[in-house]
């Protein structure tokens, strides 16, 4: 079975800008998708089902399947909630790009701890909460595919985003445990970090650097990700605007020291230490 054709995916937070372009551009390449959206504001306030029910009534018009969920992923139990609607319409399920989202933005002196929790709840814990319900079941399948929606600022930060930052930069954490530990099972694990005009950048980039960035242009990568002939795992790609990059982690050769260093030592070896030149592909040490 080629491509996604078939595969029934979920997309969470769905109901418009990135979220929207991800879910028509997968079933117009065949999969059955579950467009899952709580229709709230940009800050996760309020809920509603039009959102969701508008985009399966564009993908039903088109040809495609499609069925709405309106549950949270902030929590297991809508996590669980949204397992169900799957279950029940398709019988089965191949993968998720875990895309819902929400903002609370502020400079981190001014920061509360409900903006931080909030933020970290809908897309770190919703990363987590969704892919988790998922896991027993590509497992035992010996397929799947997992995608989440990191994010610039998350690799290279950004003013007033720490909440946020943290957050996506600690799913890509996620996906680099999931896709060791699905290796065996035939599941890859990766994250695509979009950049796109939609209502959650509207207001932190300028006007005519986002008519640059059509959300559009992120959905063929990210359909070509939950594809059966993609195998790539564990990367993270930054995506916009028609550039279409790779971005990974690299370490140098470094310093070494037989015994422990004073700080006097290790101050007149620095530049070496900090000497990228040279560079490989970053691996983790103990395995």
């Amino acid at each position: 079975m080629p491509g996604v054709d078939g595969r029934v995916i979920i997309v969470t937070g769905a109901g418009g800008g990135l979220g929207r372009e991800y879910a028509l551009s997968l079933a117009s390449q065949g999969a059955r998708v579950v467009v899952n959206d709580l229709g709230g504001a940009r800050d996760g306030s309020g809920q509603g089902s039009e959102m969701a029910d508008k985009v399966v009534s564009e993908i039903e018009e088109a040809g495609g399947e499609a069925v709405a969920n309106y549950d949270s992923v902030a929590t297991p139990q809508g996590a669980a909630s949204l397992l169900k609607t799957t279950l029940d319409a398709f019988g089965e399920v191949h993968g998720v790009v875990s895309n819902a989202g929400i903002l609370r933005d502020a400079s981190y002196a001014k920061m509360t701890d409900a903006e931080w929790d909030a933020v970290l709840q809908v897309h770190l814990y919703g990363g987590y909460y969704v892919t988790r319900a998922l896991w027993p079941h590509l497992r035992e399948q010996g397929y799947g595919r997992i995608l989440v929606a990191a994010s610039t600022s998350g690799l290279f930060g950004n003013f007033g985003q720490a909440n946020y930052g943290a957050a996506k930069l600690g799913l890509v954490g996620l996906v680099n445990t999931l896709a060791i530990e699905g290796a065996r099972s035939g599941i890859t694990a990766n994250a695509v970090a979009p950049l796109a005009a939609t209502r959650m950048t509207e207001d932190i980039a300028p006007a005519d650097f986002l008519e640059k960035l059509p959300p559009a242009h992120v959905a063929p990568v990210v359909t070509h990700l939950m594809s059966e002939e993609c195998t790539d795992t564990a990367s993270v790609f930054v995506v916009g605007g028609g550039q279409v990059q790779r971005v990974q982690q690299f370490q140098n050769a470094g310093v070494r020291f037989d015994a422990p260093p004073s700080p006097g030592e290790v101050a007149e070896r620095w530049a070496e230490i900090t000497d990228m030149t040279g560079a490989v592909p970053g691996k983790n040490p103990l395995g």
